[in-house]
C-alpha cells in the first residue's frame, strides 16, 4: 500500500527529530579532543612533539589529558626519529605531532627515514585554517604535497566529522600490509570546530586498500619442493622478518633445514648471531662468507628483503650464476624489481613461513644430507679466512672495532638495545655486535640518516626503562640532533653514548682514499667541541677516553651510572677503514678484505 504524501513528509520529520536528538544526546568535543580520544582508542602511550600556532587547539587539549605523556623535542626531526625508534623496538605505531610550514618540513627527514625502512607511524601535522589554505599564509606549505613521495599515505582533514574515522584509517594503514608511516595534516579550524562526537569507529574497511596475508598455497608447496632438492640452499633474511615478528618462525624453519642464514643490515637478531649456521651480515660490509654463498647457492630463499643495491653489488655480476629464487614479501612491487625471481609468494612473512613449517613436518622429504655437508665444507672454507679479524695497533691508540667487541661482551647476557647513526661506526656495529634477538638493532638502513642515534635511543629509553640503551655513533653524526640531550634530561631517559671519534667523516674519508686518491675534501672535522664540556652543559655525564686499556673500565663506570646519561668520547684511530668492503660497481664476491688489498 502506498503511503500518502502527507503520512511520507511525517515519517522524515519523525526519523529527522530522532536523528537530532540522539545527535544532541552526544557530547560535544572539539576536533582536538576527538584526536587525542583517537589516539587513546588506538592505545598510543607517548607522543613526540614540538608545539606551534596552528596546533595550539591540539596542545590544549593534551593539556587536559593525563593518559598519554607527550615528549617535547628540541626539533621536530627528533620528535618524528624519537617515535621512529619506539615503533622499531616495540613494534608499535610511533606517533608525532608537529605545526604546519616548518614544523612539518623540519619532519620530513624523520618522515622518509621511517618510509625507507617500512616503520608503522602516524605523524599529525597542523595546518593554516581551511579558509587560508593556498593563500600563503603564515607558516603554511603544502605538507600533503611534499610529503607525499615519502609516505604510505596521507590525509588532509579538511572536515572535522570526518576526523575519528581519518585516524582510524592512518593507524590501520601504517601497522597493515608494509608497514610505513602516515600523515594526516589537520588545519587549525578542524581542530578547533565543536560537533556531537560518537565514539572512535570499532572497523575500517577501504574498498582500495585490502593487502594480502596468506600466501597462495600452491606457490608455497613448489617453493619447499625446490628448497628441498637443493644442493647448495641459502636462506637471505632483511627487515620484513622483524616487521611481522616472524623470528620464532625463521629460526624453526632454518633448524629444521639445517641450511646457511643470512641477515641485511636491517634484518640482524632475526637469527642468532651465535648460531653457527648464521654466516653474518652479507651485502657492501658482509662477510666472504655470507657474500660467497649469496653468490654460489643453487637455490635462494629471500625472506622479507628486497635484493637493494648495497646486499648484492652489481645486479649483472649477480645474475652470473644460475640460481632459483624464492622471494616472500608482504609487498608485490618488490618481487622481482632489482632480481627476477622464479617463485614469488606474496603474504606476510609468519604466515608463510607457519605454512612452509607445517608442510615440512607433514612431508616426508628431507634435505639432501649429502649435498648438504658438500656444501658446508665449502662454507667453512670461506669462514676459515676470518675476515673480520682486525689488526689490534700498537696499543697506543684505539681501534673502534675494538670499543664494540668490548661492549658486546659486557652487554650480550643483559637486555640490551644498540641504536646507531650512519657511517664507519654503524658499519662496525653491525659487524661486531653480535645480535641474537630480534629488534635489537635500531639503526638507518635505507636511507642512511645521521643524526637518529640518540632520539632512536631516547624513544627506546621510554619504552623500555629497565633495559640498557647504547646509541653507538661518531662525532659527525651525533652533533645533527645533539639537542636532544637537553630532551634526554627533562624526561629522564638515561641513555649510554658511545663516540667512535676519528676526528673525521669516516665513510667519506673512507671513500675518498678508495675512490679520489686520498683527497680528503671536507672531510675532516677541524673545530670539534669538548664533549665532555658540553654533555656536562647538558646536564649529563661526560668521559674523554683515549687509550685502548681505559675503554673497558670506562664501559663499566657508565653502565654503573644507572639514573645518569653518559657521553663516552672514545678517540680512535683516523686511519681505520671498514672491511670487508665491495666498491661501487663492483660484484658481492669482488670484496677489499684490508689495506692490502687497496
Amino acid at each position: 500500500m502506498e503511503l500518502s504524501k502527507a503520512e511520507v513528509i511525517s515519517a522524515s520529520t519523525t526519523a529527522l527529530v530522532q536523528k537530532n536528538s540522539t545527535a544532541s544526546a552526544l557530547p560535544e568535543l572539539r576536533g582536538a579532543e576527538i584526536l587525542i580520544k583517537s589516539l587513546q582508542a588506538e592505545g598510543v602511550e607517548f607522543v613526540w612533539g614540538y608545539p606551534g600556532g596552528a596546533v595550539l587547539h591540539i596542545y590544549d587539549a593534551f593539556y587536559k589529558q593525563n593518559t598519554i605523556q607527550h615528549v617535547l623535542v628540541r626539533h621536530e626531526q627528533g620528535a618524528v626519529h624519537a617515535a621512529d625508534g619506539y615503533a622499531r623496538a616495540t613494534g608499535n605505531v610511533g606517533v608525532a605531532l608537529v605545526t604546519s610550514g616548518p614544523g612539518a618540513t623540519n619532519a620530513v627527514t624523520g618522515i622518509a627515514t621511517a618510509y625507507m625502512d617500512s616503520i608503522p607511524m602516524v605523524i599529525i601535522t597542523g595546518q593554516v585554517p581551511t579558509h587560508a589554505i593556498g593563500l600563503d599564509a603564515f607558516q603554511e606549505c603544502d605538507t600533503v604535497g611534499i610529503t607525499r613521495p615519502v609516505v604510505k599515505h596521507n590525509f588532509l582533514v579538511k572536515d572535522v566529522a570526518d576526523l575519528a574515522e581519518t585516524m582510524k584509517k592512518a593507524f590501520h594503514i601504517a601497522r597493515s600490509g608494509r608497514p610505513g608511516p602516515v600523515v594526516v595534516d589537520i588545519p587549525k579550524d578542524v581542530s578547533f570546530k565543536k560537533i556531537p562526537y560518537a565514539g572512535y569507529p570499532s572497523s575500517v574497511e577501504m574498498r582500495s586498500y585490502n593487502p594480502v596475508r596468506k600466501g597462495h598455497g600452491g606457490q608455497i608447496r613448489k617453493a619447499m619442493q625446490l628448497l628441498l632438492g637443493a644442493k647448495r640452499p641459502y636462506i637471505y633474511t632483511g627487515g620484513g622478518v622483524l616487521l611481522s615478528n616472524a623470528s620464532a618462525e625463521l629460526r624453526v624453519l632454518v633448524d629444521m633445514l639445517g641450511f646457511p642464514c643470512t641477515n641485511t643490515l636491517m634484518g640482524l637478531g632475526a637469527y642468532p648471531a651465535s648460531d653457527p649456521k648464521f654466516l653474518g651480515m652479507l651485502g657492501m660490509h658482509g662477510t666472504v662468507e655470507a657474500n660467497n654463498a649469496m653468490q654460489h647457492c643453487d637455490v635462494l630463499l629471500a625472506v622479507g628483503a628486497r635484493f637493494d643495491d648495497r646486499v648484492i653489488g652489481n645486479p649483472k655480476h649477480f645474475a652470473q650464476n644460475e640460481r632459483k629464487i624464492i622471494h616472500i614479501d608482504i609487498d608485490p612491487s618488490s618481487i622481482s624489481k632489482r632480481v627476477k625471481v622464479d617463485i614469488p609468494i606474496v603474504g606476510d612473512v609468519k604466515d608463510v613461513l607457519c605454512e612452509m613449517i607445517a608442510m615440512m613436518k607433514e612431508g616426508a622429504q628431507k634435505p639432501d644430507s649429502g649435498a648438504l655437508g658438500a656444501w658446508w665444507s665449502t662454507i667453512e672454507g670461506w669462514r676459515a679466512s676470518q675476515c673480520l679479524q682486525y689488526d689490534p695497533g700498537n696499543g697506543e691508540v684505539i681501534k673502534p672495532q675494538y670499543v664494540v667487541e668490548t661492549l658486546w661482551n659486557m652487554t650480550k647476557d643483559a637486555d640490551t638495545y644498540i641504536t646507531s647513526d650512519v657511517g664507519q661506526h654503524q658499519m662496525w656495529a653491525a659487524q661486531y655486535y653480535r645480535f641474537d634477538e630480534p629488534r635489537r638493532w635500531i639503526n638507518s638502513g635505507g636511507l642512511g640518516t645521521m643524526g637518529v642515534g640518540i632520539p632512536y635511543a631516547m624513544g627506546i629509553k621510554l619504552a623500555k626503562p629497565d633495559s640498557e640503551v647504547f646509541c653507538i655513533t661518531g662525532e659527525g653524526s651525533v652533533q645533527m640532533c645533539i639537542q636532544e640531550l637537553s630532551t634526554c634530561l627533562q624526561y629522564n631517559t638515561p641513555i649510554k653514548i658511545v663516540s667512535l671519534n676519528n676526528r673525521y667523516l669516516g665513510m667519506v674519508r673512507q671513500w675518498q682514499e678508495l675512490e679520489y686518491e686520498g683527497r680528503y675534501s671536507h672531510s675532516y672535522m677541524d673545530a670539534l667541541p669538548n664533549f665532555v664540556k658540553l654533555a656536562e652543559a647538558y646536564g649529563h655525564v661526560g668521559m674523554l677516553i683515549e687509550r685502548p686499556q681505559d675503554v673497558e673500565p670506562a664501559l663499566r663506570e657508565a653502565r654503573k651510572l644507572k639514573d645518569r646519561t653518559v657521553f663516552m668520547d672514545f678517540r680512535t684511530d683516523p686511519t681505520e677503514n671498514v672491511f670487508p668492503m665491495v666498491k661501487a660497481g663492483m660484484g658481492i664476491t669482488e670484496m677489499l678484505l684490508g689495506s692490502e688489498d687497496l
